[in-house]
């Protein structure tokens, strides 16, 4: 059993990266909400996915969140559609801020709140089918990225393909930073992501018989994100190197902006008294040979016994 002494766990390394930041970040302050938070620029974390799933335990992770919106991300879609019929809110808030610009440029059929908004969004497909588009986000660019000869390509179906024929190739990348989907840059809203991609793009490499991946996240809300980030790609390393035919590696993350808002604070404060417990065990079925196969109900969850969750709002800057 760990103890509090021993920090071979490997979930210390996300516990000493929100010790760091809480001890030596530098003060910023989010332009657009005036929230302040602190934050350490460069980092690494490195998951040996041989030695358990790294869902943290030192504090409760929605575990089904997760896998859905994965699916979701594979599935290559842009609406909250299958997130809302499933149970699953994490991107609630973006699609209501898609509808709040769209109020403040006269495109709304009405002005509604929040409330009113996620009332319509679940009751009303045909509502929920035009006001539940988040733009090009992740899936879209990770499956249909929009090319400028007016075809869409799927990255990360090509890198499937290609890794079972030529796996010692090292160009295996997945982006979902596409400068012209971004508003601050492409000046559209209507032709724009939600969110500039905080998780903006990873590498996936062959060595032996192993399949790892690299994330590399430009900004990082540690005591919110980062527990979905590490375990979302995780399951992705694990599902790429059974569909591809290895066995997962290591789930690296590298970090730019890592940071913890203020209002976290005293959450992270008390994470930091919590002694890790043993990861648990992801169990994939193995019939699913094909990315595109997997349904929630091909993910198994065991010996997960976590500590109780450490609740915190999210602070609508950045996102999961």
């Amino acid at each position: 059993m760990t103890t509090a002494l021993d920090h071979s766990h490997p979930e210390y390394q996300y516990l000493d990266l929100m010790k760091d930041i809480m001890d030596h970040g530098v003060w910023k302050e989010s332009h657009s909400t005036g929230v302040k938070l602190k934050s350490v620029f460069g980092r690494m974390c490195r998951y040996d996915l041989s030695q358990g799933f790294p869902l943290l335990t030192t504090k409760k992770v929605f575990s089904r969140g997760i896998i859905h919106e994965l699916l979701w991300f594979l599935s290559g879609t842009s609406n909250i559609k299958y997130l809302i019929d499933n149970n699953v809110h994490i991107w609630d808030e973006w699609a209501y801020k898609k509808y709040e610009w769209a109020m403040k440029e006269g495109k709304t059929p009405e002005t509604l709140t929040y409330e009113q908004f996620m009332d319509h969004a679940k009751s009303d497909p045909k509502f929920l089918k035009t006001w539940g588009e988040l733009g090009p986000v992740y899936g879209v660019q990770w499956r249909n990225w929009p090319s400028s000869h007016g075809k869409t390509v799927d990255q990360l179906g090509w890198a499937i393909e290609k890794i079972k024929k030529y796996p010692m190739k090292k160009h295996y990348i997945i982006s979902a930073w596409n400068a012209g989907c971004i508003y601050e840059m492409s000046g559209s809203h209507d032709a724009s992501m939600v969110i500039a991609p905080c998780h903006t793009m990873f590498h996936i490499n062959i060595t032996g018989n192993k399949l790892s991946l690299l994330l590399y996240q430009r900004s990082a809300d540690l005591f919110l994100g980062v527990p979905f980030n590490i375990a979302s790609y995780a399951l992705l390393t694990m599902m790429l190197a059974q569909v591809t035919g290895y066995e997962p590696g290591d789930f690296v993350h590298v970090f730019g902006d890592v940071h913890i808002y203020e209002n976290h604070f005293d959450q992270c404060k008390e994470q930091l008294t919590r002694v890790p417990k043993a990861f648990p065990r992801m169990l994939l079925s193995p019939a699913k040979k094909k990315i595109d196969d997997f349904t929630f109900e091909d993910f198994t969850i065991e010996g997960y016994d976590p500590h109780p969750p450490i609740k915190g709002d999210i602070t609508v800057v950045g996102g999961f």
